[in-house]
């Protein structure tokens, strides 16, 4: 897993090459992180429609609680580039130590937490009878397993940011790959019960997720402290450091908040959807994770302008910063919007690759389905501006920014559009599907519009953490 150091294009030379270093291991890596999704929605959806409404539900609760960790792995990623374009090797490994440490902390948290109520927060949902007689109970059983994997699911997330901060995403590319080839293998053994193992249904497809989180844990963390592949960690930087733990607070609070404020528009989105039959549930929850495809271009620039703003604006480069994040936004922008075509012709046929059309609530799931997709493909362009512009605000360690236009996107676009066109306009699923669609326009104009301001240029970090060391050649390629 160990890679070859090689000269630094961050923050030096031409923009395209380092860029595409950085994104395309990230986009892959958010493909595979689909594949785990979509593995799950394929194999339950053969099992059937209930259980991929079941995933739907489960999903944005589990985040929930994730998201409120999450944003302490941004916070070590920006902090790790910064230090990183700096120039300062010793503090970039003690800031990635401390995060390690301070989430694995957070998340063992967390998890226990979201075991002990995942009942209540089911109870809280307005779901119709047929959904909490059928759906709701399928929910529980497969986030009870989840939050027992909390703390597995973390250990990847720290593990990936931080390499991102370094500027190496090939190395977390290639452990995602291995961990995704043991769930989806492994699906199909613990969902139906084929060979030695006993046919479980919704809980084996947690199992299966849990278990190759655990094996992609194990690995990272094997990687941050055996090799060089990134920031220079050691065992004593795991020591809790309150000056350095202070600062992942600061900067990773707006993050966390951003995420759990996305989790709760989502859970918001899906007690509205909850009340409706479970055909829109499943559909709702399928077009969901068909649609996370989209992200994937835009998520990957997206990184990759955190990784690029943040060195560059630690090396006092600000119109190498900027330069890096137009570049993104339009190439991101120009794909997404060829993709709207092609899901806007044909989204029938991709909708019915994952779930069986031979039964009234499989066949009523397709059209559903198919007219979210269509729906929603007016937006794909503006989420390539948006996650861009959020990545370069996110890698200035302006997480406040990006926190409070995400904010805009979903509880100013996205929730009350949402709301208002399913029930008091009366379009029923219709009215879900555009409001839905609506989020990201206004949150990419928002962004576009505050990004021109040019408020975001300058970086948060200060000198040196701990003993400082020589710098180090940033890694992006292997």
């Amino acid at each position: 897993m160990s890679g070859t150091r090689v000269e630094s294009s961050i923050t030096e030379g031409g923009l395209i090459r380092p860029m595409f270093d950085l994104a395309w291991p990230m986009l892959v890596i958010q493909f595979l992180q689909v594949t785990y999704n979509l593995a799950d929605t394929f194999w339950l959806g053969q099992l059937s429609a209930n259980a991929v409404g079941a995933l739907s539900i489960a999903f944005p609760l589990v985040f929930l609680l994730i998201s409120v960790g999450g944003g302490f792995t941004t916070a070590g990623s920006i902090l790790v580039a910064q230090y990183t374009g700096a120039d300062s090797e010793g503090s970039a490994g003690r800031v990635a130590g401390q995060t390690l440490s301070f989430v694995t902390i957070v998340a063992t948290v967390l998890g226990i937490v979201g075991f002990l109520v995942t009942a209540d927060m089911l109870a809280l949902l307005p779901a119709d009878p047929d959904t909490t007689a059928q759906v709701i109970p399928l929910a529980g059983e497969y986030m009870r397993l989840i939050f027992l994997g909390v703390p597995f699911l973390f250990g990847f997330f720290v593990f990936s940011s931080l390499m991102r901060g370094y500027g190496n995403t090939r190395t977390p590319m290639r452990v995602m790959a291995i961990s995704v080839f043991l769930n989806v293998v492994l699906d199909p053994f613990l969902i139906f019960g084929w060979g030695p193992f006993p046919a479980m249904g919704i809980e084996g497809a947690a199992i299966a997720t849990v278990f190759a989180r655990a094996v992609a844990t194990v690995i990272g963390v094997y990687i941050l402290f055996q090799t060089p592949s990134g920031p220079t960690v050691e065992f004593r930087h795991l020591v809790p450091d309150l000056d350095i733990i202070e600062k992942i607070v600061r900067v990773g609070v707006p993050s966390a908040t951003e995420q759990s404020m996305s989790a709760l528009a989502m859970i918001t989105l899906t007690a509205i959807v909850a009340s409706f039959p479970p055909a829109v549930v499943a559909a709702f929850g399928l077009g969901n994770r068909l649609i996370s495809l989209v992200f994937l271009p835009a998520i990957g620039l997206g990184r990759a302008t955190n990784t690029m703003v943040g060195q560059n604006l630690g090396a006092d480069k600000v119109d190498r910063a900027a330069r890096s994040v137009r570049i993104a936004a339009i190439a991101a922008s120009t794909f997404l919007i060829g993709v709207a075509v092609l899901a806007a012709l044909f989204p029938e046929p991709i909708i019915a690759v994952f779930m069986r059309g031979d039964t009234t609530t499989g066949a009523e799931t397709i059209r559903l389905g198919a007219d979210y997709m269509r729906i929603r493909a007016i937006e794909f362009g503006f989420i390539g501006v948006m996650q861009v512009l959020l990545g370069a605000f996110r890698g200035a360690g302006n997480t406040k920014t990006a926190m409070t236009i995400s904010i805009i996107t979903l509880w100013v676009g996205r929730v009350p559009a949402v709301y208002y066109l399913a029930f008091i306009a009366g379009w029923g699923a219709t009215g879900i599907w555009v409001g839905m669609a609506l989020g990201h326009i206004l949150g990419a104009i928002v962004a576009a519009a505050w990004f021109a301001r040019g408020t975001w240029k300058e970086a948060i970090i200060e000198g040196e953490v701990g003993e400082p060391t020589p710098g180090p050649e940033v890694e992006v390629e292997d």
